[in-house]
C-alpha cells in the first residue's frame, strides 16, 4: 500500500521511525545512481562517528554508552551499584560518488538526520565542517532535508516544509528545490565532473520504494496526530 500523501509523508518524521527511513533512503538513492554511473564513477556509503553531549540529543535513542570521564564519576543510592554515566556517540551515514580512476569524492549526498538539525550541536557542526572541506576540495554537495523539525540556515529557513540544496564549488550560489507537504518530491540534479553531464535522482521514487519495502502502511497510525512538528491548520486538516 502506498503512502496517502502525494510527496513526503510527515508521519515517518517521527523520531522513533526516522532512523529506519533514513537508512532506507540511503540505499534507495545509491542503487539507481550506481547503475547509471558505472564504470566511470562508483557510489559508496561513508560512515562517520562523533561524540555527543547532553545538549546534542536529537530526540531518539541513538547513543552508545562508554566509560564515563573521571570528572563524571557516577553517584548512586547507598549500598547499590551506580549506573555509569555514558558518553554519547552518534553514527551518520551518507552516499558519496567517487571517481573510479582517482577515487576522489565528486559529489556527496547528505540526507539530513535529526542530529544534523539540532542548532549548534556537534552533529550539525560535523556535517557543516565536512561540507566546507569537500567544497574547498572541489567536490559537490547535495543536501536533502525531509524533516520539518530542527533548524535550517538562511536563506533556506522558513521557505517551505522540505528543501533540497545543491552546492557546486565551481558555480556561485545555490540550486534549491523548495517542497511543501502537498508537492511531490522533485527529480533533482546530481552533478559529476566534465565532460560528464548531471544525472537525475528521482526522490519521490526513492521514498516510495522505501515506504513499500518497509511496509510502513501497516505500522503507521494515520488517525493519530502528525509528529513531531505541527502543521498549519489547512494542511493539518
Amino acid at each position: 500500500m502506498p503512502s496517502p500523501f502525494p510527496g513526503m509523508d510527515p508521519y515517518p518524521e517521527d523520531p522513533t521511525l526516522w532512523p529506519d527511513v533514513h537508512h532506507g533512503l540511503i540505499e534507495a538513492i545509491r542503487a539507481p545512481l550506481a547503475h547509471v554511473l558505472a564504470p566511470h564513477f562508483y557510489v559508496r556509503v561513508e560512515q562517520r562517528v562523533y561524540i555527543t553531549s547532553p545538549g546534542d540529543d536529537p530526540g531518539y535513542p541513538a547513543l552508545i554508552p562508554s566509560a564515563p570521564r573521571e570528572s563524571e564519576a557516577p553517584v548512586g543510592p547507598s549500598g547499590r551499584p551506580a549506573i555509569a554515566r555514558p558518553t554519547g556517540m552518534e553514527t551518520l551515514i551518507e552516499p558519496e560518488i567517487r571517481d573510479a580512476r582517482t577515487y576522489q569524492v565528486v559529489t556527496a549526498i547528505e540526507v539530513l538526520s535529526l542530529a544534523n538539525k539540532v542548532k549548534g550541536s556537534r552533529g550539525q557542526q560535523a556535517m557543516q565542517e565536512k561540507r566546507r572541506l569537500l567544497l574547498q576540495g572541489g567536490a559537490n554537495w547535495l543536501e536533502i532535508d525531509l524533516l520539518r523539525a530542527g533548524s535550517r540556515p538562511e536563506p533556506l529557513a522558513g521557505r517551505s516544509d522540505y528543501v533540497v540544496a545543491l552546492y557546486r564549488p565551481q558555480h556561485p550560489g545555490l540550486l534549491v528545490w523548495f517542497i511543501d507537504l502537498r508537492d511531490p518530491l522533485p527529480v533533482v540534479a546530481v552533478p559529476l565532473r566534465p565532460p560528464f553531464p548531471d544525472v537525475s535522482l528521482d526522490l519521490q521514487k526513492a521514498l516510495d520504494e522505501v515506504y513499500e519495502r518497509a511496509r510502513y502502511a501497516e505500522q503507521i497510525d494515520y488517525t493519530g496526530p502528525i509528529p513531531p512538528t505541527p502543521l498549519p491548520p489547512a494542511d493539518a486538516q
